[in-house]
């Protein structure tokens, strides 16, 4: 059972980490803050490297790639505010929901794909 954990859902995760990267780099256009200057380059270039890891980490998995999916993510969590502009709902919404999505999913990664032992039983 671990070892099929280990081996199927992997891929499943970085499926997911390259939804949420191209959603947030098509967000500015589809929310409407494409005229935005921070929030919409924050989106673009977050969801692109974010996107661009996970199609990395599918190819060849690295624990590298979970460690820079994982700042990403935290940095595109707290980008609204460190970026001034978390007065613009929707922009500051889709930031945190994909921050959240891919700082837990590299998080979880980390956690259940690294090598180490599953139980010490």
């Amino acid at each position: 059972m671990e070892k099929w954990l280990k081996t199927e859902s992997r891929p499943a995760i970085d499926i997911v980490n390259v939804i949420a990267g191209i959603a947030l780099v098509l967000s500015p256009w589809y929310f409407g803050f494409a005229a935005e200057t921070y929030a919409a380059w924050n989106a673009w270039i977050a969801g692109a490297v974010i996107a661009l890891i996970a199609v990395g980490a599918l190819v060849a998995f690295h624990a590298y790639e979970e460690w820079a999916n994982l700042v990403v993510g935290l940095w595109t969590l707290i980008s609204p505010w460190a970026l001034g502009f978390s007065a613009l709902t929707m922009a500051m919404w889709v930031h945190v929901v994909v921050g959240v999505i891919v700082a837990a999913l590299a998080a979880g990664s980390l956690w259940f794909f690294g090598d180490r032992p599953l139980s010490t039983a």
